[in-house]
């Protein structure tokens, strides 16, 4: 098996009871081990108004996560740019990348990354800019490379930063966008698999070798709760099913601690919405979720997995990401 890197999507789970104090400080231990176990990149998603979720200020975790690493890249997963002004992303990026260099990354999203009510309190006017969106990203490279539109205008900040940039997206959109500017291609797939292989095939077909990238390079996401035996991760599971539950019904709290597997979550798991959300979510102990890890990577090509871990308490997730970093040493072999 071909060289595959692995990395991380940070939500900045939010528990009950728990401040958002402590939920940054876990945040970079997570991030500080996984650089200890191998881990390529950390990433932080962009969601608002989600009490579960506290990476709403993704550019600020961003450089507090890159402050308290040595090596491991910190990136965006991604940034909304419909919530965001071209030029000020890439001010805010070129800064990271001034203070931490070759080590910042750029994923950038059209969605929303909240609701609609939301969406229009971030941005009035997002949906010109949704329409926006290809132009947008190439704007902001000419921010970067110092060849925007208009002289007039400047990001120096940014200016001859290598601050790479990856096109995020669920749809075969995306996948053209990509394709067509040359860029490497991250698709969400540990929420919303349905297009993931018909992506991947427009991307790669339709793949146009450009300054930024040779050849495709593509990235997906998957869920993985691991731990010592089956039984034990499905029980840590529990907390993952409950919350989707709140996603799928708009009834969002706060991340709550395991429980025994009972009929009721097991049914509830097995419903099939949460089963084609979660199709690519691999619970067990090391060799089962190696063996679902194996398939999916001998089925999609990619050439890096990024992984989020919905887990209740810390101890579990740092146990979850050792046994997945070992997975992916052994795979290597």
């Amino acid at each position: 098996m071909k060289n595959i890197k692995y990395s991380i999507l940070e939500l900045a789970m939010v528990n009950e009871n728990t401040s958002h104090a402590t939920v940054f400080k876990n945040s970079v231990e997570v991030a500080q081990k996984a650089e200890e176990m191998g881990y390529h990149r950390f990433w932080l998603a962009e969601h608002h108004n989600m009490v579960s979720i506290a990476s709403s200020a993704t550019v600020v975790l961003m450089g507090y996560i890159a402050s308290q690493t040595k090596k491991i890249r910190v990136g965006s997963g991604g940034i909304m740019l419909p919530n965001h002004s071209p030029l000020i992303v890439a001010e805010q990026l070129g800064t990271l990348g001034n203070l931490y260099p070759n080590r910042i990354d750029l994923g950038l999203g059209r969605a929303p990354g909240t609701d609609q009510i939301t969406a229009q309190a971030i941005r009035s006017d997002r949906m010109q800019s949704v329409h926006q969106f290809p132009n947008e990203v190439r704007e902001i490279q000419g921010y970067f490379e110092n060849t925007s539109p208009t002289k007039q205008v400047r990001a120096t900040a940014a200016e001859g930063v290598d601050v790479p940039i990856f096109i995020l997206g669920s749809s075969t959109d995306s996948a053209k966008l990509a394709a067509a500017q040359g860029l490497p291609y991250v698709f969400a797939s540990h929420f919303a698999p349905a297009q993931l292989h018909q992506a991947l095939s427009i991307y790669h077909n339709q793949f146009k070798p450009s300054k930024y990238l040779d050849k495709p390079y593509t990235i997906a996401g998957v869920n993985v709760i691991a731990a010592e035996n089956s039984k034990e991760a499905e029980r840590r599971s529990t907390s993952m099913y409950r919350m989707m539950l709140g996603v799928l019904t708009r009834e969002l709290d706060y991340m709550q601690p395991p429980v025994d597997m009972n009929d009721g979550i097991r049914e509830l798991s097995q419903h099939p919405a949460l089963q084609n959300m979660l199709n690519y979510t691999f619970i067990g102990n090391k060799e089962e979720v190696k063996e679902k890890t194996a398939k999916f990577i001998n089925d999609t090509g990619v050439d890096e997995i990024i992984t989020t871990s919905y887990l209740y308490h810390q101890e579990d997730r740092l146990e979850s990401l050792r046994i997945f970093s070992e997975i992916m040493e052994e795979m290597e072999k």
